[in-house]
Parts: structure tokens; sequence; C-alpha cells
């Protein structure tokens, strides 16, 4: 690039994306003249999913902005909990990402996984086919301009990755009414309509079951079940207006 030069800042917040150099003050930044601001803010390291608004010397500019000479740069992150408009608020998960699905689905939370590796092109295209907020830690599938919506996961510990999920969106959480397996919604079932699952200390030591409507699958509360209480009487207590 041999264009106008301009000053780029990144809020501290985006600074996994970008080279020390570049963390915590304005650099200079040769551009083309061509390229708008949103190109220019990728090309640096920063997926467009992660950024809320873009400041040229201090004003609100569209990412369509082609920058000129001089100009000041203010890269912002997305403000949580983050707005996600023209659909219903469901997520995508890529096939990294398994443990989270389980638990956003544990949650009531609609999210559909990609148990395989598809390819990015693929994921995309679902994410905008059936409009869901594509999560990954893939910087590379969330540049795709197919997808309809998408959000980096920061940490790779699960813990982290559901708690920063549902302060970044807020989802309602309707705990134990998904299957964790397929994300099918689940009913109340009676022991009869599940016995060809159940082993003989099942059914002698439980009465109360769900049953997935998708796929079938029966639930209980069994050896593992104080565990995923755990797991949702956490979520509940550091998200208590999501319920």
């Amino acid at each position: 690039m041999n264009g106008p030069e301009i000053h780029v800042e990144f809020a501290p917040a985006l600074g996994l994306f970008v080279p020390h150099a570049r963390r915590g003050r304005a650099t200079a930044v040769v551009t083309d003249g061509a390229s708008t601001l949103g190109h220019v803010v990728e090309s640096l390291g920063v997926p467009l999913t992660e950024v809320g608004a873009l400041l040229v010397d201090g004003r609100t500019s569209p990412f369509s902005h082609v920058p000129a000479a001089g100009e000041r740069v203010e890269v912002c992150p997305v403000q949580r909990p983050q707005q996600v408009p023209g659909a219903p608020l469901r997520f995508l998960l890529d096939v990294h990402l398994g443990t989270l699905a389980r638990r956003l689905r544990l949650l009531g939370v609609d999210a559909a996984y990609e148990s395989t590796d598809i390819g990015d092109p693929a994921l995309a295209t679902r994410s905008a086919a059936e409009r869901r907020v594509m999560l990954s830690r893939d910087r590379g599938l969330l540049r795709r301009r197919e997808l309809w919506a998408g959000a980096f996961v920061y940490s790779t510990r699960p813990d982290d990755q559901l708690r920063d999920v549902l302060d970044r969106f807020a989802p309602e959480l309707r705990p134990w009414t998904r299957c964790t397996a397929c994300n099918g919604v689940l009913r109340d079932a009676s022991k009869e309509e599940v016995a060809d699952q159940l082993q003989h200390g099942t059914r002698r030591s439980y009465d109360v079951f769900a049953r997935c409507r998708a796929c079938g699958r029966a639930y209980w509360k069994g050896a593992h079940h104080d565990q995923l209480e755990a797991i949702v009487e956490r979520a509940l207590t550091e998200f208590p207006t999501r319920a």
C-alpha cells in the first residue's frame, strides 16, 4: 500500500487480535486509497464481528468509509449485551466447540453444532440460511462474507466460554428443556415410553423422565445430574435476569 496514511487505535479488548506493537496506542497505517475502513481493520487482524463501532476523528463511521489521509480511527469492541436483530437468537458452533454447545443446550439455548468439520464455506452458508450466530475461534471463518452474524469465542476453557457467550448475548435461559445430544426440544415422558432405553437399575430407581421430540433420547436425573445441576445453578446465579 502506498496511499493515504491514517492512525488507528484499537480498544484494549481487541488487543488479542493485533500485534503487540499496535496495542495500547494509535499507530500509523498506510492505506491504498480505495479499500474501505472495514477492510483495513480486518487486514490488521480484527474480525468485524468483534467491532462495535468505528470512530473517525471522534465521529461514528460506517465500515464502508474509505479513509482519507490524516484521519484518526478508534476501533471499539461490541457493546454488551449485544443485540442481534432480525431473527430469534440462535447459535451455530463449529466442530471445536462441542462442550460449549452441550452446555448451552443444557441451559435451554438453541445451539446447533457440527460434530464433523464440514468446512468454512458450508458453516457460513448454514449460518446465513438458518440465521444463526456463528460461534468460533477460527478468525478466518468469522471473516467470511456469507455469515449472517458471528462471534469469536475468546477462551479455550468451557466454563469461561459459556460465561462469555451468556454475558455477550444475554440469551433467555430455560434449563432442562433441550436435548444436549441433538438440540431438540424435550417433553415429559412416562417410564413405559422410554423403557427400551433403560437398564434394569434405572427402571427400578427412577420414575421421572423426559424425551427428545427430535431424536427420541430419554433423560432422567442419573449419576451425572449433580455435575449438570452445578453448571445450571452457576449460570442462573451469575445471570439471574436471563431466566
